[in-house]
């Protein structure tokens, strides 16, 4: 954890003290403090690998006849993996975090395309062949508050708080059994698996301005009235698998499944992420990232996010 924290640090201090320095100065002196981080990882017994990237969208109107606004939308993300094997012992850890916003001409406020940070780690002791008995942490969460949008009775746009750092938060962790053939493809299976959704209380016991009465039980999140916490007991699974397209065109694939042996079983938690990455050069690719969730506790039905750009990378 300590060299992760470093890790950050680095990236944050190279990002913001040398924004002025050109791409390859940056680039260069990116590789050199990660590859100073990773070498005394891998003297560790670890091996250590991500991408930083900045994907960027931008639309400008001038006398367009049809129709238009200006638009400028921008996502910084971390895709970090830092690994362990040494005899029968494996253990894997990725962090994910993106951040994007996306400001228009005539909006009143700027609204995020993408605000995620996740922590995924599996450690496993061998049992056969290429099965481990495992113990998984699995943490999700958001970095700034999320809004509803909409419109007062002059038709001025207005937003709505719904959510923020921690609220919600999710920690599912548990035993299980775990395959893996090589780094791209793991599959691990966990029938005792806690599921924990953590809320800032102050939503669960908001007043319905339609009724003036109290949300109902399990209204935010699942949680119920006045507390700040769910627990669900259940079963998950977890597929992770990158495959290689075509030359220089990668996709990534994560799906995890949870049911809740406690409440509605065969109502099954859907997480399912894709990035596909068309690489250009050492630095440019054309990112593509897909995402669905379902979780009925949060929302009755699907939500998917899509962003597609050009991608600035920094792989270490």
């Amino acid at each position: 954890m300590r060299k992760i924290l470093l890790l950050l640090f680095v990236l944050a201090n190279l990002t913001f003290v040398q924004a002025q320095n050109t791409e390859k100065e940056l680039a260069q002196n990116t590789e050199k403090a990660v590859k100073k981080i990773n070498d005394t990882i891998e003297k560790e017994g670890w091996k250590a690998k991500g991408t930083v990237s900045l994907l960027l969208n931008q639309s400008s109107f001038n006398n367009w006849i049809a129709g238009g606004e200006d638009s400028f939308s921008g996502t910084l993300g971390i895709n970090y993996d830092f690994n362990y094997k040494k005899d029968d012992i494996t253990w894997d850890n990725k962090v994910l975090a993106y951040y994007g916003l996306l400001q228009t001409k005539n909006a009143d406020f700027e609204k995020k395309t993408d605000d995620r940070f996740e922590f995924n780690s599996v450690v496993g002791k061998r049992a056969f062949g290429e099965w481990y008995y495992s113990y998984f942490l699995n943490f999700r969460t958001q970095f700034t508050t999320g809004y509803i949008y909409g419109q007062d009775a002059n038709g001025k746009e207005i937003r709505t708080e719904n959510t923020k750092f921690m609220s919600p938060g999710y920690l599912t962790t548990g035993p299980g059994i775990y395959w893996s053939k090589d780094e791209n493809l793991k599959i691990n299976f966990a029938p005792l698996t806690s599921k924990f959704t953590f809320v800032d209380s102050a939503y669960t016991t908001a007043i319905d301005p339609a009724t003036g009465l109290p949300y109902p039980d399990g209204y935010y999140f699942g949680v119920d009235s006045g507390k700040s916490m769910r627990y669900e007991l259940g079963f998950y699974a977890s597929v992770y698998y990158k495959l290689a397209i075509m030359t220089n065109v990668t996709a990534e694939n994560t799906l995890n499944l949870y049911s809740n042996y406690l409440e509605d079983p065969q109502n099954v938690d859907i997480n399912y992420s894709l990035n596909i990455v068309m690489k250009v050069n050492k630095f440019l690719s054309a990112n593509f990232s897909f995402q669905t969730i379902y979780d009925d506790n949060a929302f009755q039905g699907f939500q998917t996010r899509e962003v597609f750009g050009l991608g600035i990378n920094f792989g270490f």
